[in-house]
């Protein structure tokens, strides 16, 4: 007997509704606060709450819904290429007949499908478009498609009238993609391109439109949309950015930004969830870009990864855009008993509202019957063989596009034109969510002891509101702060911390905090002695948030969880990491003896490339010494957005324009921009230079 595997569950569901449980640290509690914090802030600018008139949601709409096509990958819209739609079967049943087709929503993007009609058309019908959940349909190792877990749905609409198009989901279709690329499959690059499959998925559905229109048995004025879970989330995409959808009917899709930030419902859903927050919206904003079209909120009531509480915070607050628009009849709340589970129930409250709604039918007309599974799914498998043209494995590479790197400038005003313009988008597209108003920057003196002809001082900081960071100063004992000749801010990483504590925390442990020396280093510290003995230098050290003193601990699943949660609020983990420097850099300046000293700063791998990134927005950094620096954000630190703009080299040149940058790497032929761009424009030589790795 052959094997068939049938789920309908998300791929994801074995996350728990609320975060891992974790040894308690003052890391953990202050990322917490953190997120606390950045929620509550997004729930008074980022909903609807500056929506009190018809006029201002008729005025804002518009904006927003390209801001979501942004966030989406999806601005500016691909280009509507060929379909190149393929009918390969035919599946007779009881009132009904389906077609097997595909479409591709790119070139080299299939969508398989199943097309429901029912067996005679004598005019143009209503049309829905369905959806899918995470349902995973195998046999033998084969993907059927998750389109063959929803057939019912499909059934039921061909049977009673409406013609029914269910695609399959680029994770599990025919022709196996990825939605998980930061949920358990560490392409954080996701971020930096911008690129989240909830744009792939919305695109999918707007070209399936696109076929449906051509479709003589289709009545395009009549579109409905409908789908659970993800299925759910992809109705909203498509409905808010395309009005050809006249009805939509989303089943447990969404809930609002706390359960997901807060009450950590982010472990339980994929990467299709979510849009690139980079507007940092809740999710009620976009659920009102279906106003004033009917809209049925289709939710259970013990649904652990989309609450009620969230649905029903959100339904509240869209019904009011409704009633402001003078069409609360067109919204609706559908609640049914139980988990997350594909019921009878919600599927009947949808199947009315499109009876109302695309087919004018009385609002107390009664179902004659629900939708009931009666094929095998192998039956509904479109492709024979995986077409040899096909993108679908590796379109994350290519769907959102990145920037193409520019030739090195010749002249100076094209280069000022070009560094403007990085600089722009850096700015308002990649670090726009950086704090708009953090606490005054005091230097708060912990501290200070000798020992073994150096002295070290502690210095701790707020960054933010929630994050409290410590800063360790080094020097020769009995030098004023004010006698050294230069101080070097070392932005440590995770080696870099036990790098320091090994070197540093026997003698001083009194300032170390949180971290056990795995093997004291005493020819290390002799190194930093006699540096210290022969130059005037300081040394500070900075641990940024998460590391050192304000690690989070726990498993790797935990820790990703907790890095996906910035994304969700329009940051990155990384993009934070910087700010840290930035306000070290400006403490440290502050600090009494240090106020015209020469700063260096230093790092080593992703630290590298965001004390780079910090030096384009302080002022007085005098030298960079970046070692192992990653040559992109394919490999290295994400940032929202970054790569539709500009990759590593270039944020080099512009470092280099400002302060002397030496880059230690035993390959220089990534940095050839920066070096040409140097060369072409006659800056100083010592201004930027690739030197050996230090051993």
């Amino acid at each position: 007997m052959k094997s068939l595997l049938l789920l309908l569950l998300p791929l994801s569901l074995h996350a728990a509704r609320f975060p891992e449980k974790t040894p308690d640290s003052p890391g953990a509690r202050m990322l917490d606060g953190y997120m606390q914090q950045q929620t509550t802030d997004i729930e008074e600018k980022g909903g609807l709450k500056d929506i009190q008139t018809a006029e201002d949601w008729q005025a804002k709409a518009p904006e927003y819904r390209r801001q979501l096509a942004e966030m989406l990958g999806l601005d500016p819209m691909p280009e509507r290429t060929a379909l190149m739609p393929t009918k390969t079967g035919e599946v007779k049943g009881d009132g009904y007949v389906i077609e097997n087709m595909h479409y591709q929503a790119v070139p080299g993007l299939y969508v398989t499908a199943n097309l429901y009609l029912p067996e005679k058309v004598e005019k143009p019908l209503p049309t829905i478009l369905y959806v899918c959940g995470h349902s995973n349909v195998m046999k033998d190792g084969v993907s059927l498609g998750n389109k063959t877990g929803y057939h019912h749905h499909g059934i039921w609409f061909a049977r009673h009238g409406y013609v029914c198009l269910i695609i399959d989901t680029a994770q599990l279709g025919e022709i196996r993609g990825e939605h998980h690329g930061t949920f358990s499959k560490g392409r954080w690059w996701w971020f930096s391109r911008g690129y989240t499959p909830a744009g792939l998925e919305a695109w999918a559905s707007i070209r399936g439109l696109d076929y449906l229109e051509t479709r003589p048995e289709v009545d395009k004025t009549r579109f409905g949309v409908t789908g659970r879970s993800g299925g759910g989330a992809y109705s909203w995409w498509v409905a808010a950015l395309d009005d050809r959808i006249k009805a939509a009917a989303p089943t447990a899709g969404v809930t609002n930004m706390r359960n997901h930030v807060v009450d950590g419902c982010i472990e339980g859903h994929c990467d299709c969830m979510f849009y690139v927050n980079t507007y940092r919206w809740d999710y009620d904003r976009l659920v009102a870009l279906v106003a004033p079209r009917p809209l049925l909120i289709c939710n259970t009531d013990k649904d652990t990864i989309f609450p009620i509480d969230g649905v029903f915070s959100i339904y509240q607050n869209v019904r009011r855009i409704y009633t402001l628009l003078g069409q609360e009849k067109n919204i609706g709340l559908q609640v049914a008993e139980g988990g997350h589970l594909d019921l009878q129930p919600l599927n009947n409250g949808a199947f009315h509202w499109f009876e109302r709604h695309l087919k004018g039918a009385n609002a107390m007309a009664v179902l004659d019957e629900g939708a009931k599974k009666s094929l095998e799914p192998e039956v509904l498998k479109v492709l024979k063989e995986i077409p040899q043209d096909q993108k679908n494995t590796a379109i994350d590479e290519t769907f959102v596009p990145k920037a193409t790197p520019p030739s090195p400038p010749i002249a100076k005003a094209d280069w000022d034109k070009q560094r403007d313009a990085w600089m722009t988008a850096l700015k308002d597209k990649v670090f726009v969510n950086w704090p708009k108003e953090a606490p005054a920057l005091t230097m708060a003196k912990e501290n200070s002891i000798e020992r073994d002809g150096i002295r070290m001082t502690a210095y701790d900081f707020e960054t933010d509101h929630a994050f409290r960071l410590r800063l360790y100063i080094a020097h020769r004992k009995g030098l004023r702060l004010e006698d050294l000749d230069l101080v070097a801010l070392n932005v440590l990483d995770g080696q870099g911390w036990q790098d320091f504590c090994n070197t540093y925390e026997s003698r001083f442990s009194k300032l170390i905090e949180s971290f056990p020396v795995t093997e004291k280093d005493e020819k290390s510290f002799e190194s930093e002695k006699k540096m210290f003995e022969t130059f005037k230098w300081g040394m500070a050290y900075l641990c940024p948030r998460g590391i050192g003193p304000t690690e989070w601990t726990g498993s790797e699943k935990a820790q990703t969880q907790r890095q996906r949660r910035f994304y969700l609020v329009g940051q990155t983990l990384d993009s934070m990491r910087i700010w840290d420097i930035r306000r070290a850099v400006e403490g440290l300046k502050g600090i009494p003896g240090f106020e015209k000293t020469p700063l260096w700063l230093q790092a080593h791998r992703d630290m590298a490339a965001n004390a780079l990134y910090a030096s384009l927005f302080e002022e007085g950094i005098t030298r960079l010494d970046l070692h192992e620096l990653p040559a992109s954000h394919q490999q290295g630190p994400a940032y929202l957005n970054v790569l539709k703009f500009l990759d590593i080299p270039q944020a080099a040149a512009m470092a280099a324009e400002k302060t002397r940058v030496i880059i230690y790497t035993g390959d220089s032929t990534a940095w050839e921009y920066p070096t040409n761009t140097a060369k072409n424009l006659g800056w100083p030589e010592k201004q930027w230079s690739i030197r050996k790795p230090v051993q």
